[in-house]
């Protein structure tokens, strides 16, 4: 019986925290919280690889993307959930730079308008934090609603972005 092939890692230190980078063989797996919650995004077995050339690229992007000199990510990406999941997620992947989207919103544009609450749980288990811009998702009355890398982290990461070009920094 064949065992799975490890994801490979690396850390990445950035204004929101440490970041955790998986990648497998498709693409980039996940961008994982300092403090994210066990199990909230599954994976197999991980193996320390900060040469793997996703890792490698993806902190590029990220470093990019800090500075403010990167709006839209190209990285590959390779997500694993169900179905449902993968959708929202590719919905989230439509939020332009800058702006934002309420839970409605991605349930109205996957064509299922009845599954805020759903959309919510999925947007919750995104495991590719920041590169699918769930931190671009808010409550419909646009208040910041639940994030896995916390609440200050979203609002540095909307204001990061509503500042770029203004030469303005984020506090």
């Amino acid at each position: 019986m064949a065992t799975a092939t490890p994801f490979a890692f690396k850390t990445l230190p950035s204004p929101v925290g440490r970041l955790t980078l998986v990648a497998g063989d498709e693409g980039l797996a996940a961008v994982l919280w300092q403090d994210d919650r066990p199990g909230r995004v599954r994976l197999g077995t991980l193996a320390h690889q900060p040469d793997h050339p996703v890792l490698r690229e993806a902190e590029r992007q990220l470093l990019a993307y800090f500075a403010g000199d990167l709006t839209v990510f190209t990285v590959p990406l390779s997500f694993t959930g169900t179905a449902f999941q993968r959708q929202v997620w590719q919905a989230l992947l439509t939020i332009p730079y800058g702006a934002v989207r309420s839970y409605t919103d991605i349930a109205r544009q996957i064509g299922k308008p009845a599954a805020v609450r759903a959309v919510g749980a999925a947007n919750g288990r995104n495991p590719l934090s920041i590169i699918a811009p769930c931190h671009r998702v808010v409550g419909l009355n646009g208040a910041l609603t639940g994030f896995a890398g916390g609440l200050e982290a979203k609002d540095y990461l909307l204001t990061l972005e509503r500042r770029r070009g203004t030469g303005a920094v984020p506090p």
